[in-house]
């Protein structure tokens, strides 16, 4: 039983962490160059696109749950030293991956869609998107890491199960 709870929670946080990799890819060159290709009027039209639904509400649910399915398979592989770095590592670089989005893409966010021009200066508003552009990169790069990471480690999690069954 506690084989298949193991394989629930890796396959779990794998797939969960592929998913929000994908996510940022796709938002990285297909939303991002809609939003900020003519700062700051195109705030308002992304603002209108996405009155629904937003990054803001898809991202944060699912960070959340790769955090607790992270956890989950931490606890049950903890025992496996070759995949528990691995896994260990992954939600680490997760755990940094949110710790900079809260940190300096939230605030950027809502200078640029909530306080928007009837706060900030055109300039102001160019600068702040400039630098949550960069910063979102380190962000792209810390889920590119973490999602090869969780990766090896299921890697070493299945070779470990195949071995035991010899």
């Amino acid at each position: 039983m506690k084989q298949k709870l193991t394989y629930f929670f890796m396959v779990s946080y794998l797939w969960i962490t592929f998913i929000m990799l994908g996510a940022f890819v796709l938002e990285v060159f297909m939303v991002y160059p809609n939003i900020f290709h003519n700062v700051p009027e195109s705030f308002e039209v992304s603002m209108d696109f996405m009155e629904v639904a937003s990054p803001h509400t898809f991202f944060p649910p699912l960070g959340l749950a790769s955090w607790v399915t992270g956890a989950g398979a931490l606890i049950l592989v903890w025992k496996i030293k070759s995949a528990r770095r691995w896994v260990l590592g992954s939600i680490l670089v997760m755990i940094l991956l949110g710790l900079i989005s809260m940190v300096f893409e939230w605030p950027r966010n809502e200078i640029m869609f909530i306080e928007g021009q009837s706060v900030h200066s055109a300039e102001f508003l160019k600068q702040t998107a400039r630098e949550f552009l960069m910063i979102n990169w380190i962000r792209v790069a810390c889920n590119t890491i973490g999602a090869l990471m969780v990766f090896v480690g299921f890697l070493k999690f299945y070779k470990n199960q195949l071995h035991s069954r010899e």
